[in-house]
């Protein structure tokens, strides 16, 4: 990779970094809201369901701008950081709760659509030979939706990498801190002579974001052939 910078690896690292991490400690929060609007009968389910397809049609700026007040040294979660020592502002922390946020409805419509299409005479049968509501959540449900959730958290995983408003808003472009690939790709349209280097990105980003592609497709083969 003769034809990048030392700093596009490390935005290439970055987003990998934040990718995975977004969608890791967004999964099972995404499994429990997924469940949550599925199986239960609760009041105010539409308002949560709003709530987290809103990032959906919000523009990321926006999502970025509320975070940003949010966590900033007055917001309401800033504040309480800030005496705790914690910094979310311009950090890979930032960036990745950026991340997070943005891809979250794309994994929890994923996963809602597996576990509504598990046919709920699996779970009433195991109901009825004893097993508890958490026992036929892991043994019945949650292996029936592999797939979902799979595909859900590729879903997610893709949207983080190509995550620039929010990410840029709350996190900033900071080099080998929260430069991610398309806020390398920015800078470099932004400088003078940077088209063959933001081109170069863009190329390896085609090409991560077609080898996720191709991983999920044989991941979610192998998980129907199980």
């Amino acid at each position: 990779m003769s034809f990048l910078q030392p700093s596009d690896l490390d935005a290439i690292l970055l987003s990998f970094q934040v990718a995975c991490t977004a969608t890791l400690l967004a999964t099972p929060l995404g499994v429990g809201v997924a469940y949550l609007l599925v199986h239960t009968r609760i009041p105010g389910k539409a308002v949560i369901e709003g709530l987290v397809n809103l990032p959906l049609v919000l523009p990321p700026v926006v999502i970025g701008y509320l975070l940003l007040v949010l966590f900033g040294r007055r917001g309401w979660i800033g504040a309480w950081l800030i005496r705790l020592d914690i910094q979310i502002i311009f950090t890979l922390t930032g960036a990745i709760i950026a991340s997070a946020v943005v891809g979250f409805p794309l994994l929890v419509r994923s996963i809602r659509l597996g576990m509504e299409s598990v046919d709920s005479s699996y779970r009433q049968a195991a109901r009825t030979l004893g097993a508890g509501g958490w026992d036929a959540f892991f043994t019945i449900t949650l292996p029936l939706s592999g797939r979902a959730v799979f595909a859900g958290m590729t879903l997610m995983f893709a949207r983080s990498l190509g995550e620039f408003g929010a990410t840029i808003i709350l996190a900033g472009n900071i080099p080998g801190v929260t430069q991610t690939i398309p806020l390398a790709i920015y800078e470099y349209t932004s400088s003078p002579g940077g088209d063959r280097m933001a081109l170069s990105l863009c190329l390896v980003s085609i090409l991560l974001s077609f080898v996720v592609l191709l991983a999920s497709g044989a991941a979610s083969k192998s998980l129907e052939r199980k």
